[in-house]
């Protein structure tokens, strides 16, 4: 009887260790509430050392596109409040903050269903592929890429051989040496009508100028300009106009012919504000 009772204990005594080693392999499974390793980012503290934060990479990405439209939504907005030769010299200052504007400028685009310049490729590929286009605020120089015709592509920075870097109230380009001048989102300076004054002077008598723009800009009930003031303020100028399309939910297309006349030299002309066109963050 007592190696029996012996013997019970030791049954339980060999019980109660196994379950406290099966309690103790619990405890060495990993903790699925815990980052893992790919979670952790390890970034530069300030004095040099390493520090890990945690996160994932998708976060930080999320993070960097944020920064990344608020820095383009500023630039827009000077671009928009400033005059074109202001913008110039900002640009010489620092070109990467041109390419921050471009890349900005480009994702906006995703969410346009049409983009105004493939109308205006459409109407130089229905005329004379012989006349000479100037395309001031060329962007990625997309017209010139995309037509047969010789163009002239003007930005505030050259980030192609193709591209001629200047204020558009300025260019290298003789007086009535060009067939077609194209402001295509592009009239974002508050002396605006400089770029057009600069556009009649390098246009050829009869020679097209067209303009597309956003169409809020235009909008007399939520702060924009009185599309009727601006067409007489550029008729006044020296044009003819010769089409206005307001069919498009969010851009306007408005084509002028030059005058023969120089009726408009030194004439004091009324243009009506154009409303900023300002992102809002998504």
């Amino acid at each position: 009887m007592a190696d029996e009772g012996r013997s019970s204990k030791k049954r339980k005594r060999a019980k109660r260790r196994g379950s406290n080693k099966n309690k103790d392999s619990t405890n060495n499974l990993p903790d699925t509430t815990a980052p893992s390793r790919q979670d952790i980012v390890v970034s530069p503290s300030s004095d040099g050392k390493s520090q890990k934060v945690s996160g994932s990479s998708s976060f930080l990405d999320k993070m960097r596109a944020r920064l990344s439209g608020g820095h383009f939504r500023m630039l827009n907005e000077k671009l928009y409040t400033c005059t074109g030769e202001e913008a110039l010299n900002y640009f010489k200052e620092d070109k990467v903050l041109f390419d921050v504007y471009h890349t900005g400028y480009q994702e906006q685009m995703t969410h346009w269903p049409e983009l105004p310049v493939n109308l205006i490729i459409k109407w130089l590929k229905e005329h004379d592929p012989s006349f000479i286009v100037a395309d001031f605020g060329c962007g990625d120089a997309r017209l010139s890429k995309n037509v047969k015709n010789k163009v002239f592509s003007f930005d505030l920075v050259s980030k192609d051989p193709s591209v001629i870097a200047c204020d558009m109230s300025n260019t290298p380009l003789d007086s009535a040496s060009v067939d077609v001048a194209v402001f295509c989102l592009s009239l974002m300076g508050v002396n605006y009508a400089s770029y057009l004054a600069e556009a009649r002077r390098v246009l050829k008598p009869r020679g097209w100028l067209l303009i597309s723009e956003v169409k809020s800009r235009f909008d007399p009930s939520n702060g924009g300009a009185d599309p009727k003031k601006f067409i007489k303020a550029v008729c006044e100028l020296g044009f003819i106009s010769a089409l206005k399309d307001f069919s498009n939910k969010m851009f306007i297309l408005l084509y002028f012919k030059k005058k023969d006349d120089k009726t408009s030299e030194g004439k004091d002309i009324d243009w009506p504000q154009l409303k900023p066109c300002l992102y809002k963050r998504r």
